[in-house]
């Protein structure tokens, strides 16, 4: 995982070299030592042989030379993304959900577990232990080769990857999470509220790739929401950043019941996950009673999302979580109602990403880790 480094001033100016090479190969892609030469700003020669230590310690690959162009082709190199992985979690009150990448980030395996929020923490721990095994083997990918590890969870989380609180489910307020992650993988293991790591996901990946500022709307059977700003995930001086939904003023921990107030037709007998489906269904038909009970849902999410706009001013607002199916219900009434509040109302959409939105922003959290800590000539 690290350049070979002997001491002297020599070594220490080729491991600059080689991590100048990687940082533009991942950057920009293959390219031929010609042009890998005048983006790092480096002699020909030096570039060369910054290449040829890399390709010798696995990082980088040379690739074969492309037809069409006159007289001799130019050899290419490109970053060896196969050279190492990581892993993203989500682990959330209804499921846990794992996912193995390579060092781009490129998703190359899936693994899940339905849970619930009633389970006891050693029987969620124990899940996330199952899925963790059960994507590494289904990828073949063993612990080694792992390079980073980054866990989603609902709650506040501290900078130490501690859950201080989580009101969704039983028993996880105080799990030492990096903790138990750290004792079983060999490899830096980081904590993240799943919300934050949701918005993530949608900027590198998602609906928000070429917004810089966002606020991220995670609206479900509970809420949540989280800030982007300048690409950056915003944490806060104690990773509380965004924790909105705590707040009694916005009355976001029991908004999702006002779907169902109202409309007992409709929701008798579902089960407390099938209800808000059945009430956006009916809203689309037009039934009053349903569209009257989306208004109100909306009324209270609005108040919460004018306070962040206000606040953080984001070019867009992206609506996430298990609501985000029912975007093109919400977006009208969400957007009306910004209008009479907002100084200027942002651009509304849904999520791209779905379900697996956590575990996609977990993998991005994992490379930007070892970007800053491996790859990054600066650091």
């Amino acid at each position: 995982m690290t350049l070979a480094v002997n001491g002297g001033d020599l070594q220490r100016l080729r491991r600059l070299n080689a991590l100048t090479v990687v940082a533009a190969l991942r950057a920009d892609g293959p390219m031929p030592l010609t042009q890998l030469a005048e983006r790092t700003e480096l002699a020909r020669a030096t570039v060369k042989q910054a290449a040829r230590d890399l390709i010798e310690q696995g990082w980088v690959a040379e690739m074969e030379p492309s037809g069409g162009a006159k007289g001799r082709p130019a050899r290419r190199y490109r970053f060896c993304a196969e050279a190492g992985r990581v892993l993203g979690l989500d682990i959330g009150a209804h499921k846990v959900l794992a996912a193995v990448a390579d060092l781009d980030g490129n998703v190359l395996h899936l693994a899940r577990e339905p849970v619930t929020p009633e389970l006891s923490r050693q029987e969620r721990l124990a899940a996330v232990d199952r899925v963790v095994d059960a994507c590494l083997t289904g990828s073949g990918t063993a612990d080694a080769e792992v390079w980073a590890a980054v866990a989603g969870s609902t709650g506040y989380i501290d900078l130490d990857g501690r859950i201080v609180l989580s009101r969704a489910i039983r028993d996880w307020s105080g799990t030492p999470l990096a903790d138990h992650l750290s004792a079983r993988l060999p490899c830096p293991v980081l904590v993240e509220n799943d919300s934050r790591l949701a918005a993530l996901a949608e900027h590198r990946r998602g609906a928000a790739q070429q917004v810089r500022n966002l606020v991220y709307l995670h609206i479900g059977r509970r809420a949540g929401a989280a800030v982007i700003l300048d690409g950056v995930p915003l944490r806060g001086s104690s990773g509380a950043a965004g924790e909105i939904g705590v707040h009694p003023l916005f009355n976001l921990a029991t908004s999702s019941d006002l779907l169902q107030a109202g409309v007992p037709a409709i929701t008798s007998g579902l089960a407390p996950e099938e209800v808000a489906a059945a009430v956006f269904d009916a809203a689309r038909r037009g039934e009053p009673e349903s569209v009257t009970a989306v208004l109100r849902y909306v009324k209270v999410l609005a108040l919460a999302t004018a306070a962040m706009t206000l606040t953080v001013d984001p070019e867009l607002v992206v609506l996430g979580g298990g609501f985000s199916r029912a975007a093109d219900v919400l977006m009208g009434p969400l957007r009306a109602e910004l209008e009479t509040i907002c100084l200027r109302t942002p651009v509304l959409c849904g999520s791209a990403l779905g379900e697996e939105c956590v575990a996609v922003g977990a993998v991005c959290y994992a490379v930007d880790h070892l970007n800053s800590m491996l790859f990054n000539p600066s650091h």
